[in-house]
């Protein structure tokens, strides 16, 4: 099964959900600066969302480059992880908005770990339509950063109940480990070449 198809459908997807939550910011009525501190948290819970779904973006991309072809299998883990993603506009927004309280975190964090989750077995499947000594299987490994982010994600949603805060340190963590983009699946396919 070609995989482009895959690629153009979860692009167009992905650039929806973006476009959704930058809908969400909405201008303050009134013109003076002093406003604007009214809404940082919704803007920061923008920007952390909008670094996420750029993660998320890159190593898709990357990772279906790596690939030869898809299953029907991969199709539908796919739309797996796009349907956690497209909640991510109205999880932000309602973290945002009520100024992180406690359980539009937790709710929130309940959406990356599920995203996150949602990732790892469409990975699963391609290795095992690959094959152990596929450039994908050679580049993800044992995921190390996919366990840690597994790892953070439900210490985040622990955290939290001490202090919201500490949720979202846990999930911003996860977003530098990722933020430079995965350069395994690069090393992978260098080394192929």
């Amino acid at each position: 099964m070609n995989k482009n198809r895959l690629e153009a459908f979860s692009d167009g997807v992905l650039a929806i959900i973006i476009t959704i939550m930058v809908l969400e910011l909405k201008p303050p009525h009134d013109a003076s600066p002093a406003v604007l501190l009214g809404l940082l948290p919704i803007f920061l819970s923008y920007v952390l969302s909008f670094i996420f779904v750029g993660i998320y973006w890159n190593n898709h991309h990357h990772t279906f480059h790596a690939c030869r072809r898809v299953s029907g299998g991969v199709l539908w883990a796919n739309l797996h992880l796009l349907f956690w993603l497209s909640l991510v506009p109205f999880t932000t927004a309602w973290m945002g908005e009520n100024h992180f309280a406690q359980w539009t975190v937790f709710v929130y964090g309940l959406n990356l770990l599920l995203c996150a989750i949602a990732y790892t077995i469409m990975l699963r499947l391609l290795i095992a339509i690959e094959g152990p000594e596929s450039t994908i299987a050679h580049a993800i490994g044992k995921d190390r950063k996919g366990f840690a982010s597994l790892c953070l994600y439900v210490s985040g949603l622990a955290l939290l109940f001490l202090h919201p805060y500490l949720g979202m340190a846990c999930y911003v963590a996860v977003a530098l480990i990722w933020l430079i983009p995965d350069r395994r699946i690069a090393r992978a396919l260098s080394q192929e070449h």
